[in-house]
């Protein structure tokens, strides 16, 4: 899988813009791929604070993260203009069966896709090999561009799940 994202990113955005990240339950399809990114288009288009236009920018990542940004530099984000982004992302949930919301659900990138593993699970996967120290982990709670940049996928040992795991002596190294 190739992490090179960050080209995707718009250079005019402020490095402390802020950024949701909405991991789906599920690769989206091709089709449904592109009925998202003409939805999140239009969104962008229309986003607004109190009257105001958002800087805003929204894309999807590997078939399976909606990610929006706002520049808060260019404009504000009020209440009601992160609700309509809710509003939008549970709209998303209902036409294409999916979870965005389940922030219970953990994403790690291994044998070269995405895989999903609940919270509850995780003592599991580490004890059975397949969460690795250096096992490239997508941390999802990432809050500004420089973050997404930076912060977004890292290895677990990097991650805040760290301290949750105790990994066997046999791979802690």
């Amino acid at each position: 899988m190739n992490f090179n994202y960050r080209e995707l990113l718009p250079e005019e955005m402020d490095g402390s813009s802020r950024v949701w990240i909405y991991q789906s339950s599920r690769l989206f399809t091709i089709s449904e791929v592109f009925q998202i990114e003409k939805k999140l288009n239009e969104f962008v288009g229309s986003w607004n604070s109190h009257g105001t236009q958002v800087k805003g920018y929204a894309n999807l990542f590997f078939g399976q993260f909606i990610v929006l940004m706002a520049d808060e530099t260019a404009s504000g984000v009020s209440g009601c203009s992160t609700d309509s982004s809710i509003r939008l992302i549970k709209e998303m949930e209902n036409i294409f069966n999916v979870q965005l919301l389940d922030r219970q659900l953990l994403a790690f990138f291994i044998k070269d896709k995405v895989q999903l593993l609940p919270l509850s699970q995780l003592s599991f996967g580490v004890t059975n090999g397949f969460i690795l120290p250096d096992t490239m982990y997508f941390n999802n709670t990432v809050a500004t561009k420089t973050e997404l940049e930076n912060n977004w996928i890292i290895p677990v040992k990097n991650s805040w799940l760290a301290s949750r795991i105790v990994f066997p002596q046999s791979v802690s190294k």
